[in-house]
């Protein structure tokens, strides 16, 4: 159980190593470990191989030259060069930050990025200054498109974040599929199986074994609508940005035919916009559901990303612990 600052330096000397700058392998190292501090292992230590392996492959762009293009005082396109995903998203969200700040909205488009990790980590930024933002990423395919017979549209994930007048953001992060693809590949990697009801194998089947489910379909939320949603992330991310879209988005761990060319779409407003009292009215709407008489069994009523912040907490007064495998990866890593 590594301390959490060993553990850091370790991840960005990593980076270092694999020739992305001290900034760059800083921004990647901090998004790591508050993956594995928030509990989406999926997201964390369990991708860093993928990434090492795709700059050593010349997938990933370790010294990016990355365009900001301003389209209006509100609207700006990010071409990332492709970057690692973690430095495009970051860069993305400050510029969304600074646009909402100066004109009341911002909106930031990237192309050429890749996978950035969390999208609940970076709406918490935008969210510490008082605005409401709404993130959109697309990803490789996973979905099948309603009615199809073939896996094209990613997990692509929607995230709203707002202020909620306490420590804990409001932010809901969420796949549209049943389970995101990160837990399955954890699954995969630890020998462990996924909960029933998520995938198919390449038959068509119900299957808990991650290898299958991997190489068959994910069942998207709510059915039809959830694969509606998945198509309308990959034209909000992917067909408005100038990414890959319609399931040309590369899988990072077994497809290294080029770069992934993600798309991220970011758009953050001011809260205050319309009533300068959001915040009170924020407090007496989340107020007004936690009094909600309460299921059988259930203590508290949580808004989305509570109970994240919890476990943020409490795993932040405790050191790191990481499956072997991960740190076998590291040491290799650190020794390479």
């Amino acid at each position: 159980m590594p301390k959490k600052t060993n553990l850091k330096k370790k991840i960005k000397k990593i980076f270092l190593k694999k020739g992305l700058s001290l900034d760059h392998s800083k921004k990647c190292a901090d998004a790591l470990i508050n993956a594995e501090l928030v509990g989406a292992y999926g997201h964390g230590l369990s991708r860093l191989k993928m990434y090492c392996d795709r700059i050593s492959r010349k997938l990933i762009n370790p010294k990016p030259k990355i365009k900001i293009k301003k389209i209006s005082q509100s609207i700006s396109h990010i071409d990332a060069d492709n970057c690692i995903g973690f430095v495009a998203a970051d860069i993305a969200i400050k510029k969304a930050i600074q646009n909402a700040k100066k004109t009341g909205i911002g909106l930031v488009a990237v192309k050429n990025s890749g996978h950035y990790g969390l999208s609940g980590y970076y709406a918490e930024q935008a969210v510490k200054k008082n605005l409401i933002t709404m993130i959109f990423t697309n990803a490789p395919p996973a979905i099948a498109p309603h009615g199809a017979l073939k896996s094209l549209f990613g997990t692509n994930p929607i995230c709203f974040g707002s202020p909620s007048g306490s420590k804990a953001p409001f932010i809901l992060d969420t796949s549209i599929s049943m389970i995101n693809r990160g837990k399955i590949r954890y699954a995969e990697k630890n020998n462990e199986k996924i909960p029933q009801g998520v995938a198919l194998d390449k038959f068509g089947k119900p299957t808990i074994e991650p290898r299958k489910a991997l190489e068959g379909v994910q069942l998207p939320i709510a059915s039809y609508r959830g694969s509606g949603f998945a198509w309308m992330v990959d034209i909000l991310s992917g067909v408005l940005t100038g990414s890959n879209h319609s399931g040309k988005v590369k899988d990072p761990f077994v497809d290294f035919s080029g770069p992934q060319n993600v798309g991220h779409l970011f758009l953050t407003f001011k809260s205050n916009l319309f009533q300068k009292n959001y915040i009170s009215r924020m407090k007496d709407n989340i107020r007004t559901i936690k009094k909600l008489p309460k299921l059988k069994g259930i203590k508290r009523i949580l808004y989305p990303g509570e109970n994240k912040y919890l476990r943020y907490k409490k795993n932040s007064k405790k050191n790191i612990s990481i499956k072997k495998n991960i740190q076998r990866d590291i040491k290799k890593l650190l020794a390479n």
